[in-house]
């Protein structure tokens, strides 16, 4: 494991190496948004050749710089006297390029056009890499649901023992979530993949609005129908909400796996590596570390949802006060969230799950979870609903409080053998009815 130090881009937000993977750091690297930002103007002054507002040589020359390494250091150096981002990065590139050479480069242009739109690519490519790590989640709750679709375990409600449903039908129902949530995610992508190229508050009084169309076309955007100066921050909130909901059902999920992994359940567990430790004190543990962490990295991804929704209003057509939360929560929030859905995906793969511990558990209280079945059947034999209820439950209590086998109290009352025979009260506790809608859920998660 790397040490833990707190590196990141110049002006960015400090993502933490351990909850971190390289190929979404990458999206967030000072030379990735260097390159994108040299794509933008490259790419703009193609158009603009094209339109004849400038030379085509001087556009061409501009290309002269597409396997430069753009120095990080040297850009810093110019900002600290121009107090300019952008501005330091076309001083740099002009001294690639040339300065006369580069003397159109960013002609009718705002810095935003270049910030704004680098800033949608940059959230574009998190999101392809968030929806690999989406199917890999989809693909590990497929797999562990199909393995277990008829694993009989109780369901519970309130925490407390409530009627039987099957292992298979829980990872399928966080299938669904997840399955929602990837619906979810590709729609915040469409929304998110825009530019704008509108020059000074967005009215194109200085660049022709093909070149906007051009330069979107190449980074593989649509063109923002209209902008101000800056980006619709809307289409930032949605993005951002969609991260939230998604950290949101990770949790819920681990939520589950913790659940399962106390000492008094243990239906499930996460997967324990040799030569893993669980306490510096106590060699016995097994602790669900995993999971624990995935309900905290889930907090971290929410935290960014609210600073999203508070950049939608800015002053007039522009002020910068979206600027510096977005240096932070969008490598914070898409780094954490890759991570998490990528840590997710292998714990439920590798997660020992306990099919005698279930049944152990829901027999715990014995025949206890067939009562609604045995209520139901005494309606329906002509006994009020209020009648009924009593009967059941005046039997139920005493398995709760005396660990009594419920269907042995129900053929000893004799109402209720009255109203149902014993064969009628026998019938109820078959399991198969719990069950026998199972595939056709699956049908409806699955498809198949």
């Amino acid at each position: 494991m790397p040490p833990l130090t707190l590196p990141l881009s110049r002006k960015g937000a400090r993502m933490i190496p351990r909850y971190s993977r390289p190929d979404m750091v990458a999206v967030w690297s000072p030379e990735t948004k260097f390159r994108i930002w040299y794509e933008i103007e490259a790419h703009a002054c193609d158009a603009m050749a094209d339109l004849g507002v400038i030379p085509r040589e001087n556009a061409e020359a501009v290309w002269k710089a597409k396997d430069v390494e753009f120095d990080v250091a040297r850009i810093d150096e110019i900002e600290a006297v121009t107090k300019h981002d952008v501005i330091a990065f076309l001083t740099h590139l002009a001294e690639h390029v040339g300065s006369d050479e580069a003397r159109f480069v960013h002609q009718g242009m705002t810095s935003s056009d270049v910030l704004d739109t680098c800033f949608n690519v940059q959230l574009v490519r998190a999101s392809d890499l968030l929806l690999v790590g989406l199917d890999k989640l989809l693909e590990a709750l497929k797999k562990r649901a199909m393995e277990h679709k008829d694993t009989v375990r109780v369901g519970r409600s309130h925490g407390i023992h409530a009627e039987p449903t099957t292992m298979g039908l829980t990872f399928a129902r966080f299938y669904a979530e997840m399955d929602r949530n990837r619906a979810r995610l590709v729609a915040a992508r469409e929304e998110i993949a825009t530019g704008a190229i509108s020059g000074a508050v967005g009215t194109f009084a200085n660049i022709d609005p093909r070149v906007e169309v051009h330069v979107c076309e190449k980074l593989g955007l649509n063109p923002e129908p209209i902008s101000t100066q800056v980006i619709p921050r809307d289409r930032h909130a949605m993005f951002f909400a969609t991260l939230g909901v998604i950290a949101s059902s990770i949790e819920n999920v681990a939520i589950e796996v913790r659940h399962m992994q106390r000492t008094e359940v243990l239906e499930g567990a996460e997967f324990f590596s040799m030569g893993q430790k669980g306490s510096s004190a106590m060699p016995h543990k097994k602790n669900p570390v995993l999971t624990e962490n995935l309900t905290g990295l889930a907090r971290l991804v929410r935290m960014s949802v609210i600073p999203a929704m508070e950049n939608v209003a800015l002053w007039h057509e522009r002020d910068i006060s979206h600027s510096s939360v977005e240096r932070g929560i969008g490598p914070d929030a898409t780094v954490t969230l890759d991570f998490a859905l990528h840590r997710l995906a292998g714990v439920i793969d590798k997660m020992l799950i306990f099919p005698q511990n279930m049944l152990d558990n829901m027999n715990k209280f014995p025949g206890l979870v067939m009562s609604q079945r045995v209520l139901l059947a005494l309606t329906q034999a002509g006994v009020s609903r209020e009648d009924a209820y009593s009967m059941v439950q005046r039997n139920a209590l005493k398995v709760w409080e005396e660990r009594l086998d419920f269907r042995e109290l129900l053929l000893a009352d004799k109402e209720v053998v009255a109203a149902l025979g014993e064969d009628g009260v026998n019938e109820k506790f078959d399991m198969g009815c719990h069950t026998k809608h199972v595939d056709t859920i699956f049908k409806r998660v699955f498809g198949e």
